[in-house]
């Protein structure tokens, strides 16, 4: 198992209050159990995908989905993103590697296979996403500006760039703090 850094341990601490008093395995467990998905680690992806919207954490979609949605970037949600051929596989296997079918996160685990019959490309329209955003009503999600679309995760969830979509960080602008 590979060690953590002081300065790992001590963002660890402040962003997600981990306890220190861990051996690097626990570390490890404590990581996947409290964010949910891993954090983004590849400047690449990070800068071509999040330039134009949140680099979503690989480990929100199955493999097939992140393949498909690779496969089709010349009409990415109706805009061109495509990429040089190069850059494009090297992201497609960052995705790949990192897919929640690859993943122990905790989070990362419900969306393994969820798409069996029909491959989507949206994470929202995976079952367990919508099982998690069910109870929150259309009209402070998309009839909200500061919000506009549930695919936008980071409007509410404050943060999710840092891998943490836990119910107590839920800040949906205009309305506060969601409490189920």
């Amino acid at each position: 198992m590979k060690k953590l850094s002081a300065i790992t341990m001590v963002l660890l601490v402040g962003i997600f209050g981990i306890n220190t008093a861990c051996s690097d395995d626990d570390w490890e467990d404590r990581i996947r159990y409290s964010t949910g998905v891993k954090l983004l680690e590849n400047p690449v992806y990070k800068k071509e995908c999040g330039d134009c919207h949140m680099a979503y954490h690989p480990g929100l979609l199955p493999a097939a989905s992140w393949q498909k949605l690779m496969a089709g970037l010349e009409d990415h949600f109706d805009d061109n993103a495509e990429l040089d051929k190069e850059l494009a596989q090297q992201i497609t296997q960052f995705l790949l590697d990192n897919s929640a079918d690859k993943s122990d996160y905790r989070r990362s685990r419900h969306f393994r296979n969820m798409a069996r019959e029909k491959v989507v490309i949206r994470i929202t329209e995976l079952p367990y996403f919508i099982h998690e955003h069910d109870e929150i009503p259309a009209r402070l999600v998309s009839g909200n500006k500061e919000v506009n679309s549930f695919s936008h995760c980071n409007a509410c969830h404050k943060k999710a760039e840092q891998a943490s979509f836990r119910e107590h960080d839920i800040f949906i602008p205009g309305y506060g703090k969601w409490d189920d």
